[in-house]
């Protein structure tokens, strides 16, 4: 007698229907945020400008003396005495972009002025908020990084099988149709642009990748070489630090260092100056100067607390992976330049956001011409692409009204998850026509209301209110790509009205 075995089981038509739904909002998820770094990366290659419009009404100072930074030392200080111990000081030096001396401790970050007086507390709270959103999605830093590095290695892989996957895509560089159906000419921004931006965005996605990764490997060669010790990993780029003597010393003299560097390499000018464990006897100084004409971040000139040059760490002139290691933060920030280059990043940056957003629309599309129901993606897309850079202005309004201490990390995440979630939901209530109307009157309502608060002229800052005006205009017209539909919209897929 045959003995009977079950049958096999059969997966459902509901199962299925739920694995393809789960895959598509994973995708959606990767995209929009790689929408939201690039995006902000457009914001923050302008920061220092981005921080004197924050703050338009602190006292400014184009040079800091060495003695005047000496001073700074002991008048950050003495506004801590309260609070616990710092492990570094930061001296951030007045440049161009920013004409702003700051002291930077673990605790807090003060503006001092020529003399090295505390001029008032840094709070460019907003601004630090849109780096971190960038850097590592205001995640905890390791894993935040770890996950924005990843998400460059899949733009730039999107990238490269982009132009494969079209054969003509380089013959066709410069044939777009920019008035024919909007699906069509949808179709041709998103792969112009692509080809037009490759070589930044592959340069930009690259170093962003190897930034944000660099902590994973540097996490691996020390579990492999140097007994889980991170600290020896980046040693090898950075440099050793002495070791550690923690018996009280007064601080260290930083102006004896400065006039060091200026004296040694004068064809270098200090951006940072950093006291490693200050006002102990194992305190050491560092002074970060930029090379001009170079790529690097910096060299790093090294002092001991007497202010004697002990050597430099050989950014400039080590290894060639040293060398390389220390270009790829300006290569990546557009930091390299000046404005010229600043403009063309930004320019390039919103490129690439059009790409992805166009992208991610162009398969939303091809979803619904395959018989598959998208208009809840649909409708959360159209909250990604303008609901984000909407939440962005908001967020700015509450530092504004709310102060430094605003709760702006919260604030955006709740407020695009409700968004999200109600788009999810009642997907026919999502109209772009609003969110853009929305967005282009809240940019233009906060450049009139910076200007009337602060009645700024300085160039700089009066450069940005002009910016968002520009801005505003440019939503409120939009590019012919989408002319008369939704962005989230391509023949018969529609999200709202």
């Amino acid at each position: 007698m045959t003995e009977a075995r079950p049958a096999p089981a059969q997966t459902g038509p509901g199962i299925v229907k739920r694995a393809l739904a789960g895959h598509a909002a994973i995708g959606l998820l990767a995209g929009a945020l790689i929408y939201l770094i690039a995006l902000t990366g457009c914001v923050i290659v302008v920061h220092d400008r981005w921080q004197r419009w924050e703050q338009p009404n602190i006292a400014e100072a184009p040079v800091l003396s060495p003695a005047a930074a000496q001073a700074s030392l002991g008048a950050a200080l003495a506004r801590e005495q309260d609070l616990p111990r710092t492990a570094y000081l930061f001296v951030r030096m007045p440049t161009h972009d920013l004409p702003r001396a700051v002291v930077t401790t673990d605790n807090k970050a003060w503006y001092v002025d020529g003399a090295g007086r505390v001029a008032g507390r840094e709070a460019h709270t907003w601004t630090e908020f849109v780096m971190a959103l960038h850097i590592n999605l205001t995640l905890p830093i390791v894993w935040g990084m770890i996950l924005v590095g990843a998400l460059g290695v899949a733009l730039a892989a999107l990238l490269v099988t982009g132009v494969l996957a079209h054969p003509r895509i380089v013959k066709d560089a410069f044939r777009l149709r920019a008035r024919h159906d909007p699906q069509l000419a949808r179709a041709d921004w998103h792969n112009r642009l692509g080809v037009w931006t490759l070589p930044f965005a592959l340069a930009v996605t690259l170093t962003g990748a190897f930034i944000g990764l660099s902590y994973a490997g540097a996490s691996a060669l020390a579990q492999g070489f140097d007994h889980e010790r991170t600290d020896a990993v980046y040693a090898k780029i950075f440099g050793e630090e002495p070791a550690h003597d923690g018996a009280p010393a007064p601080l260290p003299n930083i102006a004896r260092a400065l006039e060091t560097v200026q004296a040694r390499f004068p064809e270098t000018f200090p951006t940072y100056v950093v006291v490693h464990d200050p006002m102990t006897r194992g305190q050491f100084v560092q002074i970060i100067a930029e090379h001009p004409q170079r790529l690097i971040y910096g060299e790093a000139y090294n002092f001991d607390g007497a202010g004697n040059y002990t050597g430099k760490v050989g950014i400039a002139d080590g290894g060639i992976g040293r060398q390389a290691f220390g270009s790829v933060y300006k290569l990546h920030f557009g930091d390299f330049a000046g404005l010229p280059v600043e403009l063309a990043y930004i320019a390039f940056g919103l490129a690439l956001c059009v790409v992805t957003a166009t992208g991610t629309t162009l398969w939303l599309c091809k979803r619904e011409r395959r018989g598959r129901d998208s208009r809840r993606l649909a409708a959360c897309w159209i909250v990604v692409v303008w609901g984000i850079p909407l939440l962005l202005v908001l967020t700015a309004w509450l530092r504004g009204l709310g102060g430094p201490d605003a709760p702006l990390v919260a604030t955006f995440w709740l407020g695009l998850a409700v968004a999200l979630a109600g788009a999810a939901l009642r997907p026919e209530l999502v109209a772009e026509a609003r969110l853009r109307a929305g967005l282009a009157l809240a940019l233009v309502g906060t450049a009139v209301a910076h200007v009337l608060a602060f009645r700024w002229v300085e160039p700089g800052v009066l450069a940005i209110d002009l910016s968002l005006l520009l801005a505003a205009i440019t939503v409120w017209k939009r590019p012919g790509m989408a002319r008369g539909r939704e962005i989230g919209i391509g023949g018969p897929l529609r999200a709202g009205g």
